[in-house]
């Protein structure tokens, strides 16, 4: 436990009262590096150099699987009851995939983080939740426990986050083991066999997991629906997304519906806001499908009288302004962006769920660990923790309910990639595919 507390100390340092709420703050945190004391500098180029080559970059400064077991109990245990965590399921090479709860509100609000292992600040960012709402009478945290059911899946796809890779530790034979129905079928199309950034997944296939939820929350695989496509959904493939589906339906059979769901994804490092050469701090979005309710989305019909698309533009909204209010403290989390709308992928997470109903945030944060690596690592854990806090308050309060869908529409949109070795042309498809 010494090796933990350390680590999240050298995170969080102290907890700092601010117009936003509780925030963590970076005083234990080494000095900034020169790429943000340049940012006031007057300059012709990005304030920093910027690269989408992938890297071996350390990742030590992030939770890692061990560490989160041993803070998670720490965190149930000094909560005093107020926080439960439970196996949920186990990955597919027996690792635990946990889930934390707090609160006795009727109206319940789920978060993930790292279904991706190579996108890590949003697995210290709830941790720090957690901890708040586990151990603090501050007034947030007392309205979250009285109002809210708050249940956080901080590292979904552990055997991911141990080899700091995008996908999960799965070969097509150990598929067809556990759902042998499918055996003689083609491989799913999000299978990953060769290298992909950077990783190389020869000796160790695995799957983008973030395509094979559906929306039908009972199906089970047919090996007539492979080997699919990103506009098709998922089938529930890999032990890491049943267990979430589980989850969801055990809440949804608990409460009647999830009302909030949050993902917390990582995008390239690159992207900065139009106009400006400040690059993009993370972006925002609430439109993972087609509408249901129009020609586009017909084929999601019988799913229209459960989404609702204004609602996830209101949480939306709600976490983009938490975090321009906190930009007064910290400049860079003005720098928040709309992620593109032209998406329809009803095998992700958030797609699924919005089908059914769940008002659906994803957070696209800056930089994957094979490029930024630790870079500003503190800042964007922040920036990850204002945006969940502003959600939080606003379904809590009720307040998010007052806010106008047209402001989502009036978030700047994400602007072009600007690296400064070249390393990425202007059209790159299969990195705008990745991203996603």
């Amino acid at each position: 436990m010494p090796t933990v507390r350390r680590t999240l100390a050298a995170i969080t340092g102290t907890l700092m009262l601010g117009t936003f709420g509780v925030l963590p703050t970076a005083t234990a945190a080494p000095p900034p590096s020169t790429a943000d004391t340049a940012r006031d500098a007057p300059r012709q180029e990005p304030a920093e150099r910027c690269s989408t080559r992938p890297q071996d970059n350390p990742v030590d400064a992030f939770t890692d699987y061990e560490e989160l077991l041993v803070e998670l109990d720490r965190i149930e245990a000094e909560s005093r009851g107020r926080v439960q965590v439970d196996q949920i399921g186990t990955s597919n090479r027996g690792r635990l995939i946990q889930a934390a709860r707090v609160g006795d509100g009727d109206t319940v609000v789920l978060l993930t983080s790292e279904i991706h292992g190579n996108e890590k600040t949003g697995t210290d960012a709830i941790l720090w939740l957690l901890d708040h709402l586990g151990r603090s009478n501050s007034r947030f945290a007392q309205e979250v426990r009285s109002e809210l059911t708050v249940v956080a899946v901080p590292k979904m796809n552990p055997d991911a986050a141990e080899l700091n890779r995008r996908g999960n530790d799965m070969t097509w034979d150990e598929v067809v083991d556990l759902h042998p129905q499918l055996a003689g079928a083609e491989p799913a199309w999000n299978y990953i066999t060769n290298v992909r950034q950077g990783h190389d997944y020869g000796p160790r296939p695995g799957f983008d997991i973030n395509r094979d939820y559906n929306p039908d929350l009972s199906y089970v695989p047919d090996a007539a629906d492979l080997p699919g496509n990103s506009a098709r959904p998922g089938w529930f493939l890999s032990p890491e997304t049943q267990a979430v589906r589980d989850l969801y339906v055990d809440l949804t059979e608990e409460f009647g519906t999830v009302d909030t769901y949050v993902d917390i994804h990582h995008q390239g490092p690159c992207y900065v806001m139009p106009g400006t050469d400040d690059y993009v701090t993370l972006s925002l979005s609430g439109k993972f499908v087609a509408d249901p309710n129009t020609e586009e989305g017909a084929r999601y019909a019988e799913y229209a009288d459960r989404y609702d698309l204004d609602y996830a533009k209101q949480l939306n909204v709600a976490a983009y302004d938490a975090l321009r209010d906190a930009s007064a403290h910290r400049p860079e989390f003005a720098h928040v962006s709309l992620y593109p709308q032209d998406v329809d992928l009803p095998g992700t997470g958030l797609g699924s769920f919005a089908l059914n109903g769940s008002g659906s945030v994803l957070f696209e944060v800056r930089g994957q660990s094979q490029d930024l690596g630790e870079r500003h690592r503190v800042m964007l854990t922040q920036a990850v923790y204002v945006g969940v806090e502003g959600i939080l308050r606003g379904v809590a309060s009720g307040q998010v309910r007052d806010l106008d869908p047209a402001d989502y529409d009036a978030i700047p949109p994400r602007g072009p990639v600007v690296t400064t070795d070249q390393s990425r042309t202007l059209a790159d498809p299969l990195l705008d595919v990745l991203e996603r």
